[in-house]
């Protein structure tokens, strides 16, 4: 698993397209909703700010061993989110976003689906995902793509683990 940059992948309605700086206007406007950082903290980021996050994020990891992999969805003729996998031997640790707009369509587990099997053809063996326990949208969707609670816990969220 050597490729520093992400292959593309599609569902049945989502092209996840990997990601470059110039979808940086687009993605500040699915990523607006002040909703989406309940769980997470922040606040909606700039284009300009976005732009410079997606340039350090295509740049990659300076970590040789790491690989980030990311991917804007594109649903029809837009953008609604995103999915992004930290990946290091056979192991990813993956998160998704979908934009307020698009939320409660299924993008989010469909897109989460994607990515696990994506990843599986691509030789990741342990699949893990860190899921705010008041979050249960993102619960179900990483029970759908098929990771199981752990009962371990990270930073006040909880580990989410798919195995062999």
């Amino acid at each position: 698993m050597s490729h520093r940059t992400p292959e593309p992948f599609a569902t049945s309605r989502l092209a996840a397209l990997p990601l470059r700086v110039d979808y940086a206007d687009e993605m500040a406007a699915v990523l607006a909703g002040p909703a989406l950082h309940t769980f997470t903290g922040g606040a909606p980021e700039t284009p300009e700010a976005l732009r410079a996050r997606y340039a350090r994020q295509t740049a990659g990891s300076p970590d040789p061993g790491e690989l980030w992999w990311n991917w804007v969805l594109r649903a029809g003729d837009g953008l609604v989110g995103y999915v992004q996998a930290t990946v290091r031997g056979d192991r990813a640790e993956i998160a998704w976003v979908v934009g307020v707009p698009w939320q409660g369509r299924g993008y989010a587990g469909e897109a989460a689906r994607g990515l696990v099997a994506h990843l599986r053809g691509a030789g990741v063996r342990t699949v893990v995902a860190h899921i705010h326990p008041e979050h249960a949208a993102s619960a179900a969707v990483a029970a759908g793509a098929g990771l199981a609670r752990t009962g371990e816990w990270e930073d006040g969220e909880e580990r989410w683990e798919l195995g062999v």
